[in-house]
């Protein structure tokens, strides 16, 4: 028998919640010298590398079946004890993992998300986050910001986007990061938005479908199309068919820079729109809009950016579209509305969930 999907919280809890961590964190940074706060600020950024390099050497997943104790731990994966222990004293620290007084090391709820098997796992979005391709960009933000765009071009010779295509042990990790990061969605989408409305979805740039699989498997009688490049897609069809799924999920592949599948009920384009400037995200909205018909919605899945200057996890996103990507960038309300009256849609309506993302649904102006 499969699993209960995890309950989602409710919205308004969740974000009086956010608020008072939010606030407890700013009264503490008031409360010390502002260079004692710097200084704290600064150490983050060890933690997350230290989290990366455990997610690198797969230390979770040699955790997965019990504690260890660190000389076991060190030969199972195969690292200098000495560094191991030190490595895993900062993790302690960090609530990453635990320590138990016969002196095993043993997960916590944070490091079970770093195993491969986990049914959210965050492994390969640290494997990224810790590769050397991704330190090496970040460090060209203050560039970036003089510049007002990314460096890839540069410092590589192409677009990221292009990068990906012809490294493809990069973009197979970026695919899977990407994959990662989207299932933490997964959930709280599926509770804020009703997608049974729909007879059939199309998933534009959809990856390896993992959103639009969900979808499926809770509406029976529902059809969908994933679309993507040739490299994401050729391969996905021996991947995600399976019981349920035959004759009711396709494949399609291409650029939505040049045509879509037609004759959707529904078009997703999940963290795409956010790569594109607005020139190149206005000709994909104008090219899946020439593939609708007029009662079909278009549905985006994408950080709303506050407009505020409260914490906001698409603040850090914002910044990684600019370092990496041709122009993306991250919208608020207003310039998403902008965006879709020029590429002929109207916004019905934005639905906020509890995850990072809300819904952005829309419909055809003609």
């Amino acid at each position: 028998m499969a699993s209960a999907a995890p309950k989602v919280p409710p919205l308004p809890l969740v974000r009086f919640l956010t608020r008072v961590r939010d606030g407890l964190a700013a009264l503490q940074r008031r409360m010390v010298p502002g260079h004692i706060a710097l200084l704290e600020l600064s150490t983050v950024g060890y933690l997350t590398q230290a989290a990366c390099a455990a997610a690198e050497l797969g230390i979770a997943d040699a955790l997965a079946e019990g504690p260890r104790q660190p000389a076991d731990l060190a030969r199972a994966i195969g690292v200098n004890e000495d560094a191991l222990r030190r490595l895993m004293r900062l993790l302690i620290s960090g609530g990453v993992f635990t320590q138990r007084r016969d002196g095993a090391y043993q997960q916590t709820g944070i490091s079970e998300g770093l195993r491969s098997d986990a049914a959210v796992s965050l492994r390969d979005l640290f494997r990224l986050l810790g590769s050397d391709l991704h330190r090496k960009h970040w460090t060209t933000l203050p560039e970036s910001v003089r510049r007002g765009r990314s460096l890839w071009p540069e410092t590589e010779g192409m677009e990221f986007f292009e990068y990906a295509e012809q490294h493809p042990e990069a973009g197979e990790l970026f695919d899977r990061a990407m994959t990662s990061v989207g299932s933490l969605a997964t959930e709280p989408i599926q509770a804020a938005y009703d997608f049974g409305r729909y007879g059939s979805i199309v998933d534009i740039g959809g990856g390896r479908g993992s959103l639009l699989l969900d979808i499926l498997r809770r509406h029976p009688s529902m059809r969908g199309t994933v679309f993507d490049l040739p490299r994401v897609v050729e391969s996905l069809p021996e991947q995600l068919l399976g019981p349920g799924l035959t004759g009711r999920l396709t494949f399609e592949s291409g650029s939505f820079f040049d045509s879509v599948p037609k004759g959707g009920d529904a078009y997703l384009l999940k963290h795409i729109i956010h790569d594109w400037n607005d020139e190149d995200a206005e000709r994909i909205l104008r090219t899946v809009r020439t593939a609708m018909e007029s009662e079909a919605r278009l549905l985006i899945i994408d950080v709303v950016m506050p407009e505020n200057q409260r914490p906001h996890p698409g603040k850090v996103i914002d910044l990684e579209m600019l370092v990496q990507t041709p122009g993306g960038r991250e919208r608020t309300q207003t310039e998403f509305g902008n965006l879709l009256s020029r590429a002929g849609f109207v916004l019905t309506r934005v639905v906020p969930t509890v995850a990072h993302v809300s819904v952005i649904e829309a419909h055809p102006s003609w």
